[in-house]
């Protein structure tokens, strides 16, 4: 999101431009590092956890509130609660309780794994945002072209039809 800001290819609503600022990109960079490096060591995982389940919920709904621009305050912040602090808190917990069976399991051994699965699935979806949209541009586009080819080869099958 702070990237997007930063290249013009999101606009934030009016309160929220920090997020778009050269150092919310070194705080998120910095701060992204940290974590993934720390639930890599199975005692602070859990502890991440712990803080993280609250905070995940508020930083759902900033984010959300961050992108609605065209609605009433109070409504945007109930739809900010209730979407962006809702999921992101559903998607926290059971993160937390997948990290919670593994040191339960494993005795922490496994949740280098489950880290591992986490920030690959993290990855696989941002890349998935990002190529989604391109790949339905060119088969909309890809569409139209043989739609219109189509068109043009029926036209002139009728013409060549009523000619004979």
């Amino acid at each position: 999101m702070n990237l997007a800001v930063l290249y013009g290819r999101l606009h934030l609503a009016p309160g929220f431009e920090w997020i778009g600022s050269h150092y919310a990109t070194i705080a998120f960079g910095t701060a992204t590092g940290l974590e993934v490096l720390a639930y890599y060591i199975p005692w602070l995982d859990n502890v991440l956890d712990a803080i993280a389940s609250p905070v995940s919920v508020i930083a759902g709904t900033i984010v959300t509130a961050s992108v609605i621009t065209d609605m009433p305050p109070s409504m945007k912040w109930m739809v900010a609660i209730i979407a962006g602090g809702g999921i992101a808190g559903i998607i926290q917990g059971a993160s937390t309780a997948l990290r919670g069976k593994s040191s339960l399991f494993t005795g922490g051994l496994g949740n280098p794994l489950v880290s591992t699965l986490e920030l690959t699935g993290a990855v696989f979806i941002a890349l998935l945002a990002i190529i989604i949209p391109l790949i339905c541009l060119i088969l909309v586009v890809a569409f139209v072209i043989f739609s219109i080819y189509r068109a043009v080869r029926n036209h002139f099958q009728k013409m060549k039809v009523s000619r004979q």
